[in-house]
């Protein structure tokens, strides 16, 4: 029965969250299970380029290194704020949702292979973070109970918390670095004078993946403070 209750509640949850985090946690499953290697999964523009390993291209979103604390770390940062997103302001517009993963995918990917980066996934969790921080301004956050800070600051308290367990803090500069451009392209420039949306979604997405039935134009009610 318990069983039975958590996937009725996960598919609850809005698509796009579903299968990121779901993919998520398969491949690192695979690779516990030593059905998969790292080394199989890794962004090198040599194997996919050369040798047609595409796949590549995907996998270093996935693979958030081995079970342990850290791997359920990104996973309950991946799952929280990817479904405020896709909840809240992309409600109704999971094509424009799916475009922003492809757009910072892209980006990253980029940026990922001038700065030697071989796993993007934690980038992209912090550029999830970045973009919710910046459209939600005057939420508040609590920090595991330690810190009480408005949302904006999030990115950063995650940066440092990082620092703290000895990572690099490489891969989230990134995802704050390409979560600001895609905000101000999206956010800030089409409200500037003489400004305009640079980021248009194909049509191709929201013919395949909107539903008409679903109200783009819904607002969520403000939030009540997080709890992390």
């Amino acid at each position: 029965m318990a069983g039975q209750r958590l996937a009725a509640g996960f598919l609850q949850v809005p698509a796009v969250t579903r299968a990121y985090t779901a993919a998520c946690v398969l491949t690192t499953a695979a690779v516990q299970l030593e059905l998969l290697s790292p080394f199989q999964l890794y962004f090198n523009p040599h194997l996919v380029f050369r040798k047609f390993q595409v796949w590549r291209l995907i996998t270093t979103f996935l693979f958030f290194g081995p079970l342990g604390f850290g791997f359920f770390f990104n996973m309950l940062f991946v799952f929280r704020y990817c479904r405020m997103l896709e909840e809240g302001s992309f409600r109704g517009r999971k094509a424009d949702f799916v475009f922003m993963f492809l757009f910072g995918g892209v980006l990253m990917t980029l940026l990922g292979f001038l700065g030697s980066l071989f796993f993007l996934g934690q980038a992209l969790m912090a550029m999830l973070v970045y973009v919710w921080s910046r459209r939600s301004p005057h939420v508040r956050v609590n920090f595991f109970g330690l810190l009480n800070f408005q949302a904006p600051f999030l990115p950063w308290a995650l940066m440092g918390f990082s620092l703290l367990l000895g990572n690099s803090v490489v891969t989230d500069l990134l995802g704050i670095l390409v979560g600001h451009i895609y905000y101000f392209l999206e956010d800030v420039f089409p409200n500037q004078p003489g400004g305009k949306r640079l980021l248009l979604t194909p049509s191709v997405l929201k013919l395949l993946l909107d539903d008409p039935q679903e109200d783009p134009d819904y607002l969520p009610l403000p939030e009540e403070q997080p709890e992390l």
